[in-house]
């Protein structure tokens, strides 16, 4: 059996190998033009949540708006001009942290090695990193994208939105190349960080399937208003399966968390990681490889930004 389950392990890896060189990325893509890239962006990345360990979900969750939207081009980051509102002004986006834990890196790797690292790798890495700092799963992912030249606060609507029932949002990540189980295995990255009442307020009224006494305790946290905070689950700065045993105690804080459980099409799936950390572990490492090679931008088709705030 042990056989059985190295073999398949290994078998998975070349794929994912074989997933990134096929999008034209590489593991060891800096490895002669800037061998110091790994490590200047993982010293940023710990450096900053040493200091406030909050930050892990904001760089987890930028990663994940940035490649849901126009690829992994790190266009999430751009700044918005007088002639060009970016994703970063989208009202999906404004709970977006650690935008300075890139900038950081960015500085510091401009000066090691001028013009060569993207921001769109930097975000990639960063958010691997913080999934480690955290206490999540450790693996490597492939290297290489160049950053976008586009970012507009329209293109935010592919983003799913946290009212998203089961069936739709398998729908969504569908379309994007993704299985239901990678879908729920990726919503486990809310088991980092919190979420403002106003993405969940709309559900003290509209939903007739929360549970009573959970629904005191978020009407309790929307008194403070809509930019009051609710943390996902229990451990927010521990990445862990709590996550999933919250749906099982119908605690999810967003309805597109919850309707996991409730749904028929994935209950099962949340079952299965609520009661096996590490079937979420790899199944999660897994899905955000595969997330970071989303519609990635190489050679031409993207730059090296000097400013991840700006385009060239």
């Amino acid at each position: 059996m042990a056989s059985a389950h190295s073999f398949l392990t290994v078998f998975t890896q070349v794929l994912l190998v074989l997933e990134g060189i096929a999008n034209g990325l590489n593991f060891e893509y800096y490895a002669v033009s800037c061998p110091v890239a790994e490590l200047i962006v993982k010293n940023a990345v710990i450096t900053a949540l040493q200091e406030d360990p909050t930050l892990a979900a904001g760089l987890l969750r930028m990663h994940f708006h940035d490649c849901f939207i126009e690829g992994c081009d790190g266009s999430v980051l751009i700044d918005s001009t007088k002639d060009n509102m970016a994703e970063k002004n989208s009202p999906a986006n404004l709970s977006l942290r650690g935008f300075e834990i890139i900038d950081s890196a960015k500085d510091l790797l401009e000066k090691q090695c001028p013009g060569v690292v993207s921001c769109a790798d930097i975000l990639a890495m960063a958010a691997r990193d913080a999934i480690f700092f955290a206490g999540g799963p450790v693996y490597d992912i492939p290297k290489g994208r160049k950053d976008g030249r586009r970012s507009k606060i329209e293109d935010t609507i592919r983003l799913p939105p946290p009212m998203s029932n089961a069936s739709e949002l398998v729908a969504i990540f569908t379309k994007n190349g993704f299985t239901a189980q990678e879908m729920v295995a990726l919503s486990g990255a809310h088991t980092l960080g919190v979420a403002r009442c106003s993405s969940f307020k709309s559900r003290l009224s509209n939903d007739g399937n929360l549970d009573k006494r959970f629904a005191g305790v978020l009407r309790k946290t929307c008194g403070a208003g809509d930019n009051a905070e609710q943390e996902l689950d229990s451990t927010r700065n521990f990445f862990d399966n709590n996550y999933y045993n919250a749906l099982r105690m119908n605690s999810g804080v967003l309805f597109s968390d919850q309707t996991l459980f409730w749904s028929p099409i994935t209950r099962g799936i949340v079952n299965g990681y609520a009661e096996n950390e590490a079937m979420f572990f790899y199944d999660f490492q897994r899905a955000m490889i595969k997330l970071g090679v989303l519609d990635v931008k190489v050679g031409s088709q993207g730059e090296v930004r000097k400013n991840c705030r700006f385009i060239n």
